[in-house]
């Protein structure tokens, strides 16, 4: 069986804005999201209440926007930032 060609795993170009916040590219979307929340939890970006919520500070808000979103529109507003 030929091995799948698995989107998550093929590398891809990041941003500038999303490079400052986890390295320089390319990476894996896998890799993207995983560093991405190594970030998140680092700058302690979850809101305190509600965990699904990410309060971005300026550099992740340059990628995500500056309000408030969810960890589930977050993936999605980082998408926006891969080539």
């Amino acid at each position: 069986m030929a091995a799948k060609n698995n989107a998550l795993n093929k590398p891809v170009t990041l941003s500038g804005e999303l490079e400052n916040v986890i390295g320089k590219g390319p990476m894996t979307r896998a890799e993207v999201t995983s560093k991405v929340w190594v970030y998140i939890k680092a700058n302690d970006l979850q809101d305190a209440k509600d965990k699904r919520q990410i309060n971005p500070d300026a550099k992740l808000g340059a990628v995500i926007g500056k309000d408030q979103i969810s960890m589930f529109k977050m993936t999605a507003a980082v998408s926006k930032h891969l080539s």
